[in-house]
């Protein structure tokens, strides 16, 4: 099986115990620990703050060549946590193994990106993120169904236990691909060079290719220091120059101990020239993150509204089983068959389109009078949500640095965590406080919100070739 399909299943693995924890949470606490909305939310978005606060440094690390350890670090991360949400004794270690997993969550997807994108061309580098993010998305939409499937043929046991065995499923996948392009290599010697004897001024020298001692950048594969010439090439320089005037010998800088290069008399070698490193990989996130993050954390504002509230808002009624797989349905197809429309319209124009979608329906979750309403509104909602990711993800790489693919993406996810981190207990409070609708009705003020962001974009991008 090819690596980027190991990968892929990897991490739906993972992210599928991740959505049914979404299903069977909400009941979980109700019946075990007797909590409100507002803690149904706390501990729902838990996992999530974790997620946001490890999607950069995974992503990171990931883009350094070490993608196979972070990944399968995520994947034992989040077993661990799914075994100890089973003995879980109160809120607070339940909380603690919801962190856990968020760490693991971040580590599977985030670690795994870089290893995809290494090889992706830069005009296809969205759609990629895209297509790849949906093993992400599909385990968070498949997995409250797959919760609900095995809790209606066995009990909530078999599904904690389940959440627990998939991730141990990632750590093999991830375990057995191949390894990636980009990833470090044991460095060979190069061997010295030996010392010749310039040729004599009226026979032309022999120009032999210099031997290249220098690095290659772990995800572009582009040479980071200068090449050092050989010695005979630096002593024929040296003896093809006119006496009045002192050449000046290129430097040996290979990081291979080498011969001193002999030199003519009176002419002393320079120091070697010293080579900056590009600014952008010191920094954690890495430039024009800010706006297309804010757009996917404020549509994802309206995604854990949804994921805390929707079951407890149904009560008792049939809908409380199929609304998530209804949701699901929807967003898989769009992201699916709509994928492709992100490098063809680019990413602020799907983006607008999507939004007003998503907000239509959390309108009519707001307003529903009846259960066929409402699952039309977790269908439109769904649909609304399908291609935000791609859009976005297609904003932060066209101003990322290909060396720093995997961090920017990272990080810009980070910004959908911290949304659904904040929709959780907000919206609980917000539930507590006025009822399901208003919290609802919260949720389609942010998806505007961001609505307004992605429209300031599109124009921003426009102004130059209006001025042209």
């Amino acid at each position: 099986m090819a690596p980027t399909r190991r990968l892929w299943l990897a991490v739906l693995c993972g992210y599928l115990a991740l959505g049914a924890t979404l299903q069977e949470l909400p009941p979980f606490l109700a019946s075990k620990f007797h909590v409100g909305p507002a803690a149904t939310g706390l501990v729902v978005g838990a996992a999530f703050a974790a997620t946001a606060a490890g999607r950069p440094f995974a992503g990171r690390w990931g883009d350094t060549g070490h993608s196979r350890t972070v990944v399968v670090a995520g994947g034992l991360l989040a077993a661990s946590a799914g075994a100890g949400t089973v003995f879980a004794p109160n809120i607070a270690a339940l909380l603690l193994c919801r962190l856990v997993m968020g760490a693991g969550e971040a580590a599977l997807f985030s670690g795994a990106l870089p290893w995809v994108l290494a090889d992706a061309p830069p005009d296809q580098r969205g759609r990629v993120a895209g297509w790849f993010g949906l093993s992400m998305w599909g385990g968070l939409t498949l997995g409250p169904v797959l919760a609900a499937g095995i809790g209606e043929a066995a009990d909530a046991d078999a599904v904690w236990w389940t959440v627990a065995v998939l991730p141990l499923v990632s750590v093999v996948l991830a375990s057995t691909a191949t390894a990636r392009a980009t990833e470090p290599e044991p460095a060979t010697a190069a061997p010295a060079p030996t010392a010749a004897t310039a040729p004599a001024p009226e026979s032309a020298p022999e120009l032999e290719p210099a031997a290249s001692t220098a690095p290659t950048g772990p995800a572009t594969g582009l040479v980071t220091e200068p090449i050092a010439l050989m010695p005979a090439v630096a002593t024929a320089m040296a003896a093809a120059s006119p006496p009045a005037t002192a050449p000046i010998v290129p430097a040996q800088i290979s990081k291979t101990p080498t011969a001193p290069a002999p030199t003519a008399p009176g002419f002393a070698p320079t120091a070697p020239p010293t080579v900056p490193k590009p600014r952008a990989q010191n920094r954690l996130i890495p430039p024009g993150v800010a706006l297309p993050g804010s757009i996917i954390g404020l549509a994802a504002y309206g995604y854990g509204t949804l994921a805390a509230l929707l079951v407890l808002s149904l009560g008792h009624s049939a809908g409380r089983v199929v609304a998530l797989p209804v949701f699901a349905c929807a967003f898989l197809v769009v992201r699916g068959f709509g994928s492709p429309l992100v490098d063809r319209h680019g990413g602020a124009a799907v983006a607008r389109v999507t939004l007003v979608v998503q907000a239509a329906g959390l309108v009519l979750l707001a307003a529903a009078p009846d259960l066929v309403v409402t699952l039309v509104g977790a269908a439109v909602t769904g649909a609304g949500l399908g291609l935000i990711y791609p859009a976005t993800a297609a904003m932060t790489l066209q101003q990322a640095r290909s060396a720093s693919a995997g961090a920017a993406v990272g990080a810009m996810t980070s910004f959908w965590d911290l949304g659904i981190l904040v929709a959780g207990p907000l919206g609980g409070s917000i539930a507590a406080g006025a009822g399901y609708r208003a919290a609802f009705a919260a949720a389609v003020v942010a998806t505007v919100i961001a609505l307004v962001l992605a429209v300031r974009t599109s124009l921003q991008s426009r102004m130059p070739t209006a001025r042209e």
